[in-house]
């Protein structure tokens, strides 16, 4: 069977791909590496810094994220350690450049406004990072978006700011394990207009119990009253470890919640681009221009500083982070060994993967095709020296399945290839990395 045929007679939902190789491939590294020496080969002008913070009011039933419920009396110390991190790792790179930010959580905004205010302070003062001279991102969710919150990032000047509100109806958010009001996520929406934050992005999520097309739609339709600049469509997971793992019912794999998923996908797909959005990926869709001010960034070129419990850094060779836990107690643990270091173990690398050349070059490949734009084939051979259908040959079955087209040098998938991303993502994993995904012991 060739690799398209595969794709195929597969479930069309495997697995998000949205990390190349994910933290379930990291292991111990055999030495703490001194993050100078990670670095030293690096380019350090375009870099994209991440801060994560891992505090949220509740745990919604699907969320495998690596964040806490019980944040009272962590937030000061996790903030202290974040500030001893980022001085650390920017006296560690030396001089850079910091391209992109983004915070997320966990619920940044779990923060209250002085802390918010405090965090920017910070990275403004160890990285030179800030709003005002680079694209930033912020993730909240309807109980957090405050007005008072909401000041402080406009003030900061945030540009763009990603609610989940995963969906407008009361019954669907039940049965995800994410009770809130319509009400609230209204009140939230009307929030983030008022500050004026330049770009608003909408997460929903499809395939809850009992959901079908016209209900989604219920929900997409809500979204779009707002005039969101973007919006996410996330298909529903079921993963161990979580609420919904825990539950009976939908199981991943089940050919008819892989249908249901999929008609409901084609659905509002369609809508978004009846109202003028174009699909950036599977998930992704954009009214507008992406932005395109501030220094110059290529997320599959340019490196990752990644500050606080659970946020990855990346390299061409290395991939690194604090180690990773789904279940409360495996996070609180991590959390609180993160807060404990000092200034030596935050200056140095001990536990992550290393790529190698053909990791390199699946994540590369990863990283464009599934995109909506695709794989330049120059780009590929420019980066690496060699042809890409020479490297990856089962590429070519996904053209002759009609899953991919292969037009001027660019490999795209088609509409039936972009629907099927998390279905060929799986299936581009490096046959070692996938393994040691699968012998990963989640706590």
């Amino acid at each position: 069977m060739s690799h398209a045929a595969a794709i195929l007679a597969g479930p069309v939902y495997g697995g998000y791909q949205y990390a190349y190789p994910h933290k379930t491939a990291y292991r111990p590294l055999t030495r703490p590496v001194p993050l100078r020496e990670v670095w030293a080969e690096e380019p350090k002008t375009g870099l994209f810094l991440y801060v994560h913070i891992p505090f949220c009011p509740m745990r919604c039933g699907f969320c495998n994220l690596f964040t806490l419920t019980r944040g009272e009396g962590r937030v000061g110390p996790y903030l202290d350690a974040l500030r001893l991190q980022a001085e650390t790792v920017a006296d560690q790179l030396g001089t850079l450049q910091v391209a992109r930010m983004a915070i997320g959580g966990g619920t940044p905004t779990f923060l209250d406004p002085s802390d918010l205010d405090r965090l920017f302070y910070d990275l403004r003062t160890t990285f030179a990072a800030s709003p005002t001279l680079i694209p930033t991102s912020v993730e909240t969710a309807p109980g957090t978006t405050t007005p008072d919150r909401l000041a402080v990032l406009r003030a900061h000047g945030v540009e763009r700011v990603s609610i989940g509100v995963e969906s407008f109806r009361g019954d669907e958010t039940r049965a995800m394990g994410r009770p809130q009001s319509r009400d609230a996520v209204e009140a939230a929406l009307r929030a983030i207009r008022d500050a004026r934050i330049p770009v608003l992005n909408i997460d929903l999520i499809y395939g809850a119990a009992g959901q079908t097309p016209a209900r989604f739609l219920d929900s997409v339709e809500a979204a779009l009253a707002w005039e969101p600049e973007e919006l996410f469509l996330y298909p529903l997971y079921v993963r161990p470890l979580t609420g919904l793992g825990r539950r009976d019912g939908a199981v991943e794999g089940d050919g008819a919640w892989d249908v249901r998923r999929l008609a409901i996908y084609r659905a509002a797909r369609d809508r978004l681009r009846a109202a003028g959005y174009a699909q950036v990926s599977m998930r992704m869709f954009r009214r507008g221009p992406e932005a395109t001010w501030g220094p110059a960034y290529d997320c599959a070129r340019d490196g990752m500083v990644g500050l606080g419990a659970g946020a990855r850094s990346y390299t061409a060779a290395l991939h690194y982070s604090t180690p990773y836990a789904v279940g409360q107690a495996g996070i609180a643990e991590i959390v609180a060994d993160y807060v404990a270091r000092d200034a030596v173990r935050h200056g140095r690398a001990d536990y992550g993967a290393r790529l190698d050349d053909e990791d390199r070059r699946r994540r590369f490949v990863l990283m464009h095709l599934l995109q909506s734009a695709g794989l330049s084939l120059l780009a590929y051979a420019g980066r690496f020296g060699t042809a890409l259908l020479d490297d990856l040959p089962e590429l070519a079955s996904l053209v002759e399945a009609g899953l991919a087209t292969l037009d001027g040098g660019t490999l795209t998938l088609t509409e039936a290839g972009l629907e099927r991303s998390d279905a060929i993502g799986p299936r581009l994993q490096a046959a070692g990395t996938r393994e040691r995904m699968r012998a990963f012991a989640l706590r």
